[in-house]
């Protein structure tokens, strides 16, 4: 068992107490405690709005000269973007990259995991504030549980960040998203913000949230993040056998989370910066089933706790530059289901994950064209479970990466070349053999012509994963031996940006990319003698060949009416590549050949209207392309209007969205049916 168990049940319930007073007093008692500055700074808040627009103007030509001249591909989407499209969380927003496939088990608390192009949810690294989010147990991480309301950007690199100055971890994933939270600025000489927010809708949904942004001296400031979601989850859905047209209800999708994150941020008399983040979260939820032989209704229930620290320090002096992390995280996962009977009752197991991180970059600029970096990663995890004969793993990973860049007017070169050291230990012993691994990374950007709209980029990445403690230490007693998943990706793409002065089209961009990746041993479970328990082996080989497009374009229609439109497609042929498979040459389970989205957004002053469009071609849920396997596309249409006004000065948006507006039956897992048309509502005051 897992030890500690009450203390962590007894803190579990004083945290639930403290969340939810922090939450509520925070959303009714910031307006009083602030609504008594002077006539004078109301004044001047209201002349500085108009600043500030001017400033998020040069923000979004910041942020696309970033994604233009990055020898990765990126794609970004933030501020204003983020508000207007129909998302709740992450998982939401990240649908419209392409690339991109999106796991949903369906409803607003099913697991959700990006996958991008094809690789696998466990070759995509998350980072939040630069930090990653680890998760050893199974390597994936639930982008439903992050939601937008204090969310500033989010990127997505393919290969990694184009820049060398980060962590080793930066360099060690296939691909990354990288989450920013919302960052305090006091420029315009206030020193107090306040951000309440409520939404409500379909499914039960009541989700309020605060921030508090306090300028507590000229070089600190704090941040303060509340957030509070209930849903029952329940709502109807078509399931046919092909005999049977059934009209049931989804009952065990509910959940209630909690969230809260503290965040300071200074600047030293050195000029260097520090900041610190506590975050902590809880839930407890239903664990929705797939629906097969007719049966709709599933009782198992999950409780998670997640909480972290991290700090980061980042100082420069004249040629040299440091950066350095630390972070401790303590994960708790409670899993209970009536349907299983043991000898000590209901199947019942308890997981305590822990994560100790450190991490130091050092960059020394050698001439003005040539910039040298050297990253030393630091990794400690261990879990512990209340299973049977349980192996109690702990796993040591140092991570080294050197990384050199030469930079000209035209021309950027980067290449690193990682080093991993992993060492397992568990209860009984040595665990999975000790690994060591080098691995390169390339990456070129050109402009070709003397106009910098137009760039050519490509990289060169050999990556690998790591199994996981899952993977090798939960599917039967002791340990399977599991090479690692090695990944060769290959890019060629292009970016393409032109901006307009005073014509109806004042912005275009476009960027396009062809890619070849190689995953070899790919980790897989298949049935063994008893089919209750699966094991672990090296399968194999797939290759992904496939083609993003992504193009943006902004229209000034008058002065007060504004159009923006986007448009992504991605072609993708994963197929297992390994010539002693049954299923040689066919495409790799839920990767459709064909997928895109299409936005846009008209923007008339104190109003805007949004309107988004997702589609998914036909896949196979198994390794077999035949007709019992096959997945039928899905589309979606969302909708949404957003009024600004103003009341005592202060700002109040409020919206209202429609989700699946034509009704569409689809699945984007089988047999884990997605919520038909829902409806969601928002009222956001700024203080």
């Amino acid at each position: 068992m897992i030890r500690k168990s009450n203390a962590f049940y007894g803190m579990n319930s004083r945290l639930s107490v403290f969340f939810k007073a922090t939450l509520w007093l925070g959303l009714f008692t910031p307006v009083t405690l602030f609504a008594q500055q002077d006539a004078a700074k109301a004044k001047k808040a209201d002349s500085i709005d108009k600043v500030n627009q001017l400033k998020e103007v040069q923000i979004r030509t910041l942020k696309i000269s970033r994604r233009q001249t990055s020898s990765t591909p990126l794609q970004i989407l933030s501020g204003e973007e983020l508000q207007k499209l129909n998302s709740l969380s992450v998982a939401d927003a990240v649908r419209f990259f392409s690339g991109v496939q999106l796991k949903d088990y369906g409803g607003i608390g099913g697991l959700k995991t990006i996958n991008v192009r094809s690789m696998g949810t466990n070759h995509t690294a998350v980072f939040y504030d630069g930090v990653q989010i680890g998760n050893a147990q199974n390597g994936q991480v639930d982008l439903g549980k992050f939601s937008l309301d204090n969310i500033e950007e989010i990127e997505l690199y393919n290969g990694q960040k184009s820049s060398i100055f980060q962590s080793a971890k930066g360099f060690a994933s296939g691909s990354s998203l990288y989450l920013k939270s919302k960052q305090p600025d006091f420029s315009d000489g206030r020193t107090q913000k306040v951000r309440a927010a409520l939404k409500g809708g379909s499914f039960g949904l009541v989700n309020p949230s605060l921030l508090w942004q306090s300028k507590i001296s000229n070089s600190i400031y704090s941040s303060l993040s509340a957030e509070y979601k209930n849903a029952h989850g329940r709502y109807k859905f078509r399931s046919t056998n092909g005999v049977y047209d059934t009209t049931a209800v989804r009952t065990d999708g509910d959940i209630e989370a909690m969230r809260l994150e503290l965040g300071l941020n200074g600047i030293l008399p050195d000029s260097s910066k520090w900041r610190v983040k506590l975050y902590g979260y809880k839930d407890k939820q239903g664990l929705p089933g797939a629906i097969v032989n007719n049966v709709f209704s599933f009782p198992q229930r999950m409780w998670n706790r997640n909480a972290f620290v991290q700090s980061s320090y980042e100082k420069n002096t004249g040629k040299y530059s440091l950066l350095a992390t630390v972070k401790y995280a303590n994960d708790y996962q409670h899993y209970l289901n009536p349907e299983r009977i043991t000898t000590n009752g209901f199947e019942e197991n308890k997981y305590h994950q822990q994560e100790v991180y450190l991490s130091f970059v050092n960059k020394l600029e050698m001439t003005k064209y040539w910039d040298i970096v050297l990253s030393a990663d630091y990794q400690w995890n261990k879990l512990d479970a209340d299973l049977y004969r349980f192996a109690y793993p702990i796993r040591n990973t140092v991570l080294t990466a050197l990384a050199t860049q030469f930079k000209l007017d035209r021309f950027d070169i980067q290449a690193n070349l990682l080093s991993t050291l992993k060492y397992d230990q568990t209860r009984e012993g040595p665990g999975d053999p000790d690994r060591k691994e080098l691995t390169p990374t390339v990456m070129v950007s050109w402009q070709p012509f003397n106009q910098k709209e137009f760039r050519v980029r490509s990289f060169y990445k050999s990556i690998f994963r790591m199994p996981t403690f899952n993977d090798l230490y939960y599917t039967f007693y002791g340990f399977v031996v599991l090479k690692p998943e090695y990944t060769k990706q290959y890019d060629l793409g292009f970016t393409y940006l032109k901006a307009f002065e005073n014509k109806l089209l004042s912005q275009f961009s476009i960027q396009g990319d062809a890619y070849y990746n190689r995953v070899k041993d790919k980790i897989a479970a298949v049935p063994a003698n008893n089919l209750a328990r699966w094991s672990m082996e090296n399968l194999g080989l797939v290759e992904i060949r496939g083609l993003d497009v992504n193009v943006q374009s902004a229209w000034q229609l008058t002065t007060d009416l504004s159009l923006t439109a986007g448009l992504t497609y991605t072609y993708q042929e994963a197929i297992d590549a390994a010539p002693i498979s049954p299923n040689y040459k066919n495409q790799i389970p839920y990767v459709p050949v064909h997928s895109g989205s299409f936005m846009s957004s008209a923007t008339y002053k104190q109003f805007s209207v949004n309107y988004s469009f997702i589609y998914t071609g036909e896949r196979y849920n198994q390794s077999a392309n035949i007709m019992e396997n096959y997945v039928m596309p899905w589309y979606t249409h969302d909708a949404a209007v957003h009024y600004n006004t103003r009341f005592n000065k202060r700002e109040i948006r409020i919206t209202a969205e429609i989700n699946n507006l034509l009704n569409q039956d689809y699945a984007v897992i089988e047999n884990f049916p997605m919520p038909g048309r829902n409806y969601r509502f928002g009222l956001t005051y700024n203080y």
